[in-house]
């Protein structure tokens, strides 16, 4: 299909460039929370996945050819079962929902894997250069191409349909590719947080949330103050989070708007007792709730509390858990990586 008659460099270019559409959109995946971007990125990475299964006859005639020459293949190997891997657990995630054992999910292997095999990717790629041509860019290569594309396609939408028919979990996805555990029920929900947290003790009595406006002004509250306030409101809000699972609660607390203002300018940053830290822009203030409960129940310590953030149409990562600063920043929302190195 693309690699003409005999498969060579231009199944390894089709493959480069599928190795990288998974990558972004993976990547993607993980930041975009609202639909219908979501359901969009989601079916990108999915039909580039696929289209790596498609191209694997193809690529393992080539490779059969490179290993019986003499040269070091440790890597080319470590970077195909690590590329395999991931296939393989991104596929039974996406099919037969979160399977887990212990606290490994299929969805942690299929990331795991992916994030290992970039660095042998590179060093494959590298040492093994495919230099385009002017006959890459002819009119029969684009057609191929398109032919591929189109094989992807409807091997995503195969897989779509197959689970739907056979009324399997992965029928039920949301847009995002999560599975829903535990809505309406906070008990239910696994504990979560970013690789770098662990759950802190915090002491009640000695908790304070320091909120600083852009006026310089900055307030020093406990948990009773914010429990206390009249401007507490109920919301209901689907926390989805990138470990591939979502619930929808009823979230209680104040919103940003009521404790800074509307800023007029600069960002808003959401700081947890464990550094861990993320930044938003500034009219999102009327959105972004402090929740003290869920559930009618105050929050547990693993799902955030006594203070966290919910960050409605955001993935879980920038619902900070144990939030104690609040503050008006001069700097602009994306003066931050996109994701947290913290």
């Amino acid at each position: 299909m693309v690699a003409g008659r005999r498969p060579g460099r231009r199944t390894n270019i089709a493959l480069l460039v599928l190795l990288v559409g998974c990558f972004v959109s993976g990547c993607a995946a993980f930041g975009v929370g609202r639909a219908p971007e979501s359901r969009l990125v989601t079916i990108a990475h999915g039909a580039a996945g696929l289209g790596i299964l498609v191209l694997a006859p193809w690529k393992t005639v080539i490779a059969r050819r490179g290993l019986r020459r003499p040269r070091g293949h440790t890597v080319g190997i470590v970077f195909a079962v690590a590329l395999a891997v991931s296939l393989l657990a991104g596929l039974a995630h996406s099919t037969f929902g979160r399977l887990e054992v212990g606290t490994v999910t299929a969805l942690t292997v299929h990331v795991a894997a992916a994030v290992a095999a970039v660095p042998f990717a590179v060093s494959h790629v590298a040492r093994r250069r495919q230099r385009l041509r002017p006959g890459d860019v002819s009119r029969r290569v684009v057609l191929r191409a398109a032919g591929l594309g189109a094989v992807a396609a409807l091997a995503y939408a195969a897989q779509d349909a197959i689970t739907l028919v056979a009324d399997l979990p992965g029928a039920r996805r949301r847009e995002t590719g999560s599975y829903q555990v535990g809505s309406g029920r906070p008990a239910g929900m696994p504990v979560t947080q970013w690789f770098t947290n662990r759950v802190p003790r915090i002491d009640l009595a000695t908790y304070r949330l320091e909120v600083s406006g852009s006026d310089g002004r900055a307030l020093h509250l406990t948990h009773g103050d914010l429990v206390a306030m009249d401007s507490v409101v109920d919301e209901s809000a689907v926390l989805d989070c990138t470990g591939g699972w979502w619930a929808e609660q009823v979230w209680r607390g104040v919103r940003l708007a009521t404790l800074l203002g509307m800023p007029q300018q600069g960002s808003i940053t959401v700081h947890s007792v464990t550094g861990y830290t993320r930044r938003f822009p500034a009219e999102e203030a009327a959105v972004l709730l402090l929740a003290t409960h869920v559930g009618g129940a105050p929050l547990s310590p693993g799902h955030g509390g006594p203070v966290r953030l919910v960050a409605p149409g955001r993935r879980g990562f920038w619902w900070v858990k144990w939030v104690d600063q609040v503050s008006v920043e001069p700097s602009p929302s994306w003066v931050q990586p996109p994701f947290p190195l913290q």
